[in-house]
């Protein structure tokens, strides 16, 4: 089939859309790649070409593995548009060698680069807020600043995630805290689609309002969550598995989408 424009996302969890669930899709999820891409469609007449879209993200990847098994494919797609995020899984790790990762990552970019391509590369998160994930905030920073670089010398653009202060509202977090709500990928479609100077965007939902809780509560709520998602989630690590490791990508190949 021909394309009169073709999109790929690459990357991990992010961009799969974990967070975002739909019982009816891959893997149950839909996520702002999926959303972005839909509107981008709309901005393309019907007839006789679509709208290419694939999806080679899966969750737990680290950079190593993104680059191994995504960017060839992404390449062989002679791609128009990529998105990419990639490398917080490594920064998670107790040790990472944040300079050798990038370079391996600015290799990568170069191979995108090499298709014409408009290339969108994410910078990591600001976990300032989480009393987690905060102690990667300097990692994140300096991997950042290094990214910055490749973008800068590869021709691509930067979606600054890093500068989204909208995310410090958990509302646009999921249950598990990690990743985005749908409402969270909502935004981050919309995002996209401003850095890409699309005039269309998602409508977004209403927000549930905010529940003050007692310090009981919370001292409950975190113990929940810690049982049931940091828990797994550190025990994955111990044991050098992935939670995506029985996945494939959600759509390897162009999809066509119509207007």
């Amino acid at each position: 089939m021909e394309f009169s424009a073709r999109y790929v996302a690459v990357g991990d969890s992010f961009t799969e859309g974990l967070g975002d669930t739909d019982p009816t899709l891959p893997n149950q999820v839909r996520g702002w790649a999926d959303r972005a891409a839909e509107q981008l469609a709309l901005a393309h007449p019907d007839g006789a070409e679509a709208f290419g879209y694939a999806n080679l993200a899966v969750r737990g990847k680290k950079m190593h593995q993104i680059l191994n098994e995504q960017i060839d494919v992404a390449v062989g797609m002679n791609p128009t548009l990529v998105t990419i995020y990639a490398g917080i899984n490594d920064i998670l790790r107790p040790k990472v060698d944040i300079d050798a990762m990038v370079a391996g990552y600015a290799a990568g970019i170069a191979k995108l680069a090499g298709t014409g391509a408009r290339i969108l590369i994410f910078t990591g998160f600001d976990a300032s807020t989480s009393k987690v994930f905060a102690a990667i905030r300097g990692r994140t920073a300096i991997y950042n600043e290094l990214v910055r670089e490749v973008a800068l010398d590869q021709g691509a653009e930067i979606v600054d995630y890093w500068r989204f202060r909208e995310y410090n509202d958990w509302r646009l977090w999921g249950i598990d805290r990690m990743h985005m709500s749908a409402v969270g990928h909502i935004n981050m479609a919309n995002r996209v689609l401003g850095q890409l100077d699309e005039t269309a965007r998602i409508p977004m939902p209403e927000l549930p309002p905010v529940i003050a809780k007692t310090g009981t509560e919370t001292f409950r709520d975190n113990a929940a969550w810690t049982k049931e998602y940091v828990g797994p989630w550190v025990s994955r690590r111990l044991r050098g598995v992935s939670s995506g490791d029985a996945l494939s990508a959600r759509w390897p190949v162009l999809r066509p989408l119509r207007g």
